[in-house]
């Protein structure tokens, strides 16, 4: 089957951290509302715990997103599981966890033409490499295990550890890259464009949404799916990423986009919900 149908005239849409603008980011009920809205991807971030457990959480820290506060890698998963990662986002939900990628793949297998895109936030910084690698290795298993290698983008903006995929696994696994190519920092051998499945087109400083209509172009000229990043919001948004040529829309409020681009007639919802 092939998963990757989207176009410019049929606009894939990605949850970012799930429905994150209206629930607790990268929790299972945040996953949920994105799936119960017909997104034809989720997009989350992976860490790994002292202990070795995979985990679903966006930040080095846990402070911005849970009562707790501390590096992730300085907690073992049941000491993790005990932090609430619900309450700040509001009192109506606490009680929500950080989800192991596990939790997350259990939920995900039965959506049949779900797309995942996972972000590895373990990079390969000096006295970090085994870390990071064993991460991307483990991750990359656990998807295999579940029978998602051919509906996954890897991601991570360490342009070394999208290196390292490359070299070590070939053209198995689709990657996610950004533009510019300053995003993936330093210490790059090869064009990141010459193997990349999509690229994220952002500004050098994300001001203003995106790239220009030029520059999506080029990407696509490449063979490379020219993606937004998370900032698109609005009608606006969707009407910009429209003129530019984007092929998806990752974003925080997943049901306002995809009703904004079925009024459009940019969107074929193929059964997802």
């Amino acid at each position: 089957m092939n998963y990757w149908t989207q176009s410019t005239k049929d606009i894939y849409v990605a949850g970012h951290r799930g429905d994150s603008a209206n629930y607790p980011e990268n929790t299972m009920l945040s996953f949920r509302k994105a799936l119960e809205e017909g997104v034809d991807q989720i997009e989350t971030d992976v860490r790994v715990t002292k202990d070795g457990a995979l985990v679903l959480i966006h930040d080095a820290l846990v402070d911005r997103t849970t009562d707790g506060t501390g590096a992730v890698i300085d907690y073992t998963l049941a000491e993790l599981k005990k932090l609430d990662a619900g309450v700040k986002k509001g009192e109506q939900f606490r009680g929500e966890r950080i989800p192991t990628l596990i939790e997350f793949m259990e939920l995900v297998k039965d959506h049949p033409t779900l797309t995942l895109d996972i972000e590895l936030k373990e990079y390969p910084t000096p006295g970090h490499e085994e870390i990071a690698y064993d991460t991307a290795d483990r991750t990359l298993r656990l998807i295999d295990e579940y029978g998602f290698t051919d509906r996954v983008v890897i991601n991570t903006f360490s342009g070394v550890l999208q290196e390292y995929i490359r070299s070590k696994y070939g053209s198995r696994y689709r990657q996610h890259v950004y533009y510019p190519i300053s995003y993936l920092g330093g210490g790059l051998t090869v064009d990141p464009y010459s193997y990349a499945y999509c690229c994220c087109m952002f500004r050098a400083t994300f001001t203003p949404l995106m790239a220009g209509k030029d520059e999506f172009a080029q990407m696509a000229a490449r063979g490379v799916q020219p993606w937004t990043g998370a900032a698109v919001k609005d009608e606006a948004g969707v009407d910009l990423a429209i003129e530019n040529g984007a092929t998806l829309i990752t974003c925080n409020n997943p049901g306002t986009i995809l009703n904004n681009l079925r009024q459009k007639r940019y969107r074929q919802d193929r059964g997802r919900e």
